[in-house]
């Protein structure tokens, strides 16, 4: 490479093409966007998933599962987690187990299960237990209490 090489950077010359200023200033008129037509009116593009007539692939999948919107979604708690936690004679809450960090948001429902051992008597205040999480609970001399 030599000196006669280089050269000024164009990009930083070159001025702002101003569009639809008169015939003579190379882009006037239709303003480079044709004659007529589609694209040559304001508002003229497409949907990006529209494919020129052809069905949307939207459309051409197959429909597939169903979301039931009076579904009710519960936090689920095992007891395991419950007795790692949480001392003998603790108070089990919505507020405590929120402090520490075993449900993400106070709006959801709480369900206890009876997943793992519980050797601790705990006071347990939840909207819904199954059968034999309850069962575990007060035979390891706690309460299971349901909210509401």
């Amino acid at each position: 490479m030599d000196f006669k090489d280089l050269k000024v950077n164009k990009a930083k010359r070159t001025k702002k093409v101003r569009k639809g200023r008169g015939t003579g200033s190379g882009i006037g008129k239709t303003s480079g966007k044709g004659h007529k037509g589609q694209r040559a009116r304001s508002g003229g593009a497409k949907a990006p998933w529209f494919e020129g007539g052809q069905q949307r692939l939207v459309q051409r999948l197959p429909k597939v599962g169903f979301n039931n919107i009076f579904a009710v979604n519960y936090e689920i708690l095992n007891l395991e987690i419950l007795n790692e936690k949480f001392e003998s004679g603790a108070a089990v809450n919505r507020e405590t187990l929120l402090a520490i960090g075993l449900i993400k948001t106070k709006k959801k429902l709480i369900k206890i299960l009876a997943n793992g051992e519980l050797t601790k008597a705990l006071n347990v205040t939840a909207d819904k237990f199954s059968a034999k999480a309850a069962q575990k609970i007060t035979a390891a001399g706690g309460k299971a209490e349901v909210t509401k």
